[in-house]
């Protein structure tokens, strides 16, 4: 498909809606390649494989500002592969990380499942009973 798109048209071949695409395009991530007599914006090709980076790149956990400097990399001529690589080094330390931490709660969490099913019916709910603990608003 050639040509220009609606905002419409735009986000359906995306795959995202059109409250994403105006949110995309006040962050200064996606601007309009113009607008009609009416007023409607308009993208072109261009404007939907930038749309496609962005939602990708979403989805490999990457922060939008992430995502501008990826962008500005792609735009600057004088820009290495290395320094692309060097930011999805970054971003792989971080989802390690967070993989780590996720992988300490959900062992916390089985503990606590495990412990709600060796209590008794006159215990309270021992998840329930650490939570609360936990926030500093124990009761009696």
């Amino acid at each position: 498909m050639g040509g220009t798109f609606t905002i419409g048209e735009l986000a359906k071949q995306a795959g995202v809606n059109v409250q994403t695409v105006r949110y995309y395009e006040r962050r200064g991530l996606l601007p309009p390649v113009g607008r009609k007599g009416s007023g409607y914006r308009v993208y072109d090709e261009a404007a939907l494989t930038r749309l496609r980076f962005i939602r990708h790149a979403k989805g490999l956990g990457f922060t939008l500002e992430e995502i501008r400097g990826l962008l500005d990399l792609s735009l600057d001529t004088t820009a290495s592969c290395e320094s692309v690589r060097e930011k999805a080094a970054l971003k792989l330390t971080d989802v390690k990380e967070r993989i780590k931490t996720l992988e300490s709660v959900g062992r916390v969490l089985e503990e606590l499942v495990e412990a709600c099913n060796k209590r008794r019916p006159t215990e309270k709910c021992p998840i329930l009973r650490i939570m609360e603990e936990a926030s500093g608003k124990k009761k009696g």
